[in-house]
């Protein structure tokens, strides 16, 4: 039988017969599936509403861009449904591994990257672009549960515990920092809550907490790109302008702020949208202000409330009643990481967070973020087939 002490340790896990691990398996949690469904349908009808601008730039038409999105939704699918049926604990005798690989192709963007819209964050391997981030996102993230997971019976100790997690999470988001500051912070939150939420000392982490405060602060002040985002969001709050929409400042904003004004409540209708001609990238960083318009406050909401399916089922049924503390952890990180882009999109449309550039996962027009959704939402799946209630996963 599996061990299933909230302080086990890993090599139990791992020991344990594939047998054992069979007897306890039931069925993938359908809710969240069905989440994952109606987030990639969403995305189909918003990126094509948004990218007639796009495909005239790239000397194409919008057509063969949605069927490219359309393919790149299909094979999220199919990885989301392979990494399902693969156990959580054999991907996790590969986290050292993938951290190893994810740091080398970290440096490699940084030495030969390849910049696009004024960032170098992707990187071309044999005619395949991809970003780095994302895969290093994924490693990370397993490999401080399973970390987390092997200390527990000294896990608030210092040097035993802290200090060596740290070392992963400090060089890997300062890695992803360097190409983008926004999804270092949000990696490095959310591995902060993981090693709360897996017994790690609460003092030490409030003494991160603000040791990562003053740091971004630092960080911050040394980009003139950054402060001028802070700027522009701090202008927006106390007024808006027309002036300063004519003078470029804030523009992406005030224009995602029009097109959710525009919506209403029931919006102005699937593909009659008139911001997308003038929002920057209404297709990515801006999918949310499309959606708004074109379907309204309503339709911006039943997006918000799927999302939060995402993170009820993700936290409240599958961690809570994962079988052991690495399947907990694991699906606490996998869920806030999904959830957390998510919210952060909608909430720079909205107005409410500066600009930031993230995606929202499997509704934003892309690949390689795309893909990684797809095997983040495939380990919840697994960790969800491995449960102590069935019941109780599906009915609460």
């Amino acid at each position: 039988m599996i061990y299933t002490s909230p302080h086990s340790n890993l090599s139990n896990i791992i020991g344990t017969s594939p047998e054992d691990i069979d007897n306890r398996t039931q069925g993938s949690d359908r809710f969240l599936l069905m989440a994952v469904v109606a987030l990639m349908m969403f995305g189909v009808l918003a990126v094509y509403s948004s990218i007639a601008y796009f495909a005239e730039s790239k000397s194409t038409t919008a057509f063969a861009l949605i069927t490219g999105h359309i393919i790149k939704l299909g094979i999220a699918f199919i990885v989301m449904l392979i990494v399902s049926k693969i156990n959580y604990h054999t991907l996790a005798k590969f986290s050292r591994i993938g951290m190893v690989i994810s740091w080398v192709l970290l440096v490699a963007v940084l030495m030969f990257g390849t910049e696009q819209f004024g960032a170098k964050r992707w990187l071309n391997l044999g005619g395949f672009t991809f970003q780095p981030s994302t895969v290093a996102t994924v490693a990370l993230l397993l490999h401080v549960c399973v970390l987390l997971s092997e200390k527990q019976d000294y896990v608030k100790d210092f040097k035993r515990s802290f200090i060596p997690i740290m070392v992963w999470v400090s060089i890997t988001c300062a890695l992803i920092g360097v190409q983008d500051f926004s999804s270092a912070g949000i990696l490095f939150g959310i591995c902060l809550i993981v090693m709360f939420i897996g017994r790690a000392s609460t003092l030490q982490l409030g003494t991160l907490v603000l040791i990562g405060v003053f740091g971004g602060m630092i960080l911050l002040n040394q980009s003139e790109n950054r402060q001028s985002r802070i700027d522009d969001y701090i202008t927006q709050v106390k007024d808006i302008e027309s002036s300063k929409i004519l003078q470029g400042s804030g523009y992406q904003a005030q224009q995602a702020h029009i097109a959710i004004a525009k919506g209403e409540f029931f919006g102005v209708g699937i593909g009659k949208s008139s911001q997308r001609d003038f929002l920057p990238a209404p297709y990515n960083d801006f999918i949310f202000a499309i959606i708004a318009e074109e379907y309204g406050i309503f339709g911006a909401m039943s997006l918000i409330l799927i999302f939060t399916l995402i993170l009820f089922r993700g936290v409240v049924f599958i961690s809570k009643n994962a079988e052991d503390t690495l399947g907990s952890l694991l699906a606490i990180g996998c869920t806030l990481t999904i959830v957390l882009y998510g919210f952060v999109n909608a909430a720079v449309a909205s107005g409410l967070l500066p600009v930031t550039g993230l995606p929202m996962p499997f509704v934003s027009y892309g690949g390689t973020s795309m893909l990684f959704a797809g095997l983040m939402v495939g380990i919840l799946l697994n960790i969800s087939k491995h449960h102590k209630d069935r019941r109780t996963l599906y009915y609460g």
